[in-house]
C-alpha cells in the first residue's frame, strides 16, 4: 500500500519534472529563434539613381523621411515576423555616389560582420547608357574592399562557397502555392531525398566573378520607358537588349534582379519581400517576372544562359551580340537654333561709377551752362563736326566750309564753326529780304544787321589771333 501510494507520488512528480522541462525547452528554443538585430544592408550607386527614394519606401507610412546626406548615411527599416510576433530593426547603410567617399566602406563591410551584410546596387533606368558602367564601378569598389580586409583563404572560400549553395538551393515556386507555406528556398535546412541530392554543375559564366557577398540589382524609375520611346526612339528590342546585358552581369556575380519605380510603386513590395527573404529567412513565394518590361523581377538562382538567350529570338533590327556602348550610347543635346542670347545686367556699381564719370567730363556750353555727355544715354551719329553735311533748308555750312575748323579744341563748339555760321545766317536774311519785305521798321533791320556783323567781326579777329599764337616760330 505503501509502496504504491510512494510509486504514484514518484510518477506524478517525474510528469510534473517533465512538464517544466518541456516548458524551458521551448522557450529555450523560442529564444534562440528571435530575429537577429546585427543584420545590415549597404546600398550603392551613382548620384541621383534614386537609393534615398528607394529606402524610404521600404519605411513604415508615417516613419520620418530620409533626408539626402553626403559620405555615409544611415536609415533602418523596422521588420515584424508575424508568426512570432517578432520585432527588429534592420540596419540600412546609403554610401554617397562619388567614388571618392569608398574609404567609408570600412565601417560597414568588417571581417566581422560580411556573413550578416547584403549588398544592394542601384542603377538609373532613365540613363541606361550608365547602367553598365555603373555596375562594374561599384562591384571593383566591392572587390578592392574586400582585399583591404585581409580575409584568410579559409574565410574566403567559406563566404564564396555559401554564395554558390543558396544559388544551386533555389526552387521556383509552383503557380498556386499559398503565401503562408514555410517554405524558404535559400534556407540551408532544406531536406531533400538522396535522388534529389545531386549536385549539379554551374554554368561557364554562372558565378564567374564570385564576391562572397549577396548582391541585389535594382534598377529604378523604370517609368521613364514611355519617355525613353518617345525621345530616343527606344522600342522593345533596345529594352530586351539592355535587360540581356544586365542578367549576363548578374549571372556572373549570382545577383538578384529588380526593375521598380518609385513614383508609381511598383515592384517595391516584392523587392521588400525578397529583401527580408534573404536577410531574415522568411517565407517568399512569388513567381519571376520577365514578361513586363519595366516590372522585372529574377530572384538569385532562376536565371540561366539558356533563358537568356530567349531574348535574342526578339532582336531583330539589330545584332543582339552587338556591343552595349554601340548601341545604348549618350544621346548628343543639340542646341535649338533659335536660343535667345542671355542679356545679363551691368552690375549697380559699376554702372554708377561711369556715370559719375560722364558726369565729371560735363563741357560748359557757350552761354555758360554745364552740359553733360550723356553719350551711353541717347544714341548719336559717331560724326565730328567737320563731317556733317549741308542742310538746304537751314543753310548750314558743308565739310569743304568747315576744315577750317579743324585746329579747334576738341569737346565745344569751335569759334570758326560759329564764325560760318552767322556768315550764312545773314546771307540767308539778305537773299530773303530781296525776295520778301522783312517785319519791323527798318530802323530795326538795321539794328539787327548792324549787331550781327560786330559779332562776326568780333570772332574772325579772335580766331586769327588764336591762328597767329598756335602757327610754329610766331611771336605775340
Amino acid at each position: 500500500m505503501a509502496d504504491a501510494v510512494d510509486g504514484s507520488s514518484f510518477t506524478t512528480k517525474d510528469k510534473k519534472d517533465n512538464i517544466w522541462t518541456q516548458i524551458l525547452s521551448e522557450v529555450a528554443a523560442k529564444a534562440t529563434r528571435k530575429l537577429p538585430q546585427n543584420k545590415r544592408v549597404l546600398v550603392l550607386g551613382d548620384d541621383g539613381s534614386g537609393k534615398t527614394s528607394l529606402v524610404t519606401k521600404l519605411r513604415n507610412p508615417g516613419e520620418d523621411e530620409i533626408k539626402k546626406g553626403s559620405g555615409l548615411e544611415f536609415a533602418y527599416v523596422d521588420v515584424h515576423d508575424e508568426e512570432r510576433d517578432e520585432y527588429a530593426r534592420l540596419n540600412v547603410w546609403i554610401l554617397d555616389g562619388d567614388g571618392y567617399h569608398k574609404d567609408l566602406l570600412k565601417y560597414v563591410i568588417t571581417p566581422e560582420g560580411i556573413r550578416n551584410i547584403i549588398i544592394v546596387i542601384v542603377v538609373d533606368i532613365s540613363k541606361p547608357w550608365t547602367i553598365i558602367d555603373s555596375l562594374e564601378q561599384w562591384t571593383r569598389i566591392l572587390r578592392e574592399h574586400l582585399h583591404t580586409l585581409k580575409l584568410s583563404a579559409k574565410e574566403l572560400n567559406e563566404i564564396e562557397e555559401t554564395l554558390v549553395n543558396q544559388f544551386r538551393e533555389y526552387v521556383e515556386p509552383e503557380e498556386g502555392d499559398e503565401e503562408d507555406k514555410r517554405v524558404r528556398p535559400h534556407s540551408s535546412t532544406t531536406t531533400t531525398t538522396k535522388e534529389e541530392d545531386v549536385i549539379l554543375p554551374l554554368g561557364e559564366n554562372v558565378l564567374s566573378n564570385n564576391l562572397g557577398l549577396p548582391i541585389i540589382v535594382v534598377g529604378t524609375k523604370s517609368d521613364s520607358m514611355a519617355t525613353l520611346e518617345k525621345e530616343n526612339n527606344y522600342n522593345d528590342e533596345h529594352f530586351d537588349f539592355i535587360q540581356k546585358h544586365i542578367r549576363n552581369f548578374c549571372l556572373r556575380y549570382g545577383a538578384a534582379l529588380f526593375y521598380t519605380s518609385v513614383k508609381e510603386g511598383r515592384n517595391i513590395s516584392t523587392f521588400y519581400r525578397y529583401l527580408i527573404h534573404r536577410i531574415y529567412d522568411f517565407p517568399f513565394r512569388i513567381l519571376p517576372q520577365v514578361v513586363e518590361k519595366d516590372a522585372v523581377f529574377i530572384p538569385m538562382g532562376w536565371d540561366n544562359e539558356n533563358k537568356i538567350s530567349i531574348l535574342d529570338e526578339h532582336i531583330k533590327s539589330f545584332n543582339p551580340s552587338e556591343s552595349f556602348e554601340a548601341l545604348i550610347s549618350k544621346p548628343i543635346l543639340r542646341k535649338p537654333a533659335n536660343m535667345d542670347k542671355e542679356i545679363v545686367a551691368e552690375e549697380e556699381q559699376a554702372f554708377l561709377a561711369v556715370l559719375e564719370g560722364n558726369l565729371s567730363k560735363a563741357i560748359q556750353s557757350p552761354s555758360g551752362i554745364a552740359r553733360p555727355q550723356q553719350e551711353h544715354m541717347r544714341p548719336r551719329m559717331q560724326t565730328s563736326p567737320g563731317q556733317r553735311l549741308t542742310d538746304k533748308r537751314t543753310g548750314i555750312p558743308t565739310k569743304a566750309k568747315l576744315e577750317g575748323a579743324k585746329g579747334a579744341a576738341p569737346g565745344g563748339p569751335t569759334e570758326g564753326v560759329l564764325a560760318n555760321f552767322f556768315n550764312s545766317l545773314l546771307n540767308k536774311k539778305t537773299v530773303a529780304g530781296a525776295s520778301k519785305p522783312a517785319a519791323g521798321s527798318p530802323g530795326e533791320r538795321a539794328a539787327v544787321r548792324s549787331d550781327a556783323a560786330a559779332e562776326l567781326e568780333r570772332l574772325t579777329k579772335k580766331a586769327q589771333s588764336q591762328s597767329v599764337r598756335q602757327t610754329p616760330g610766331s611771336s605775340t
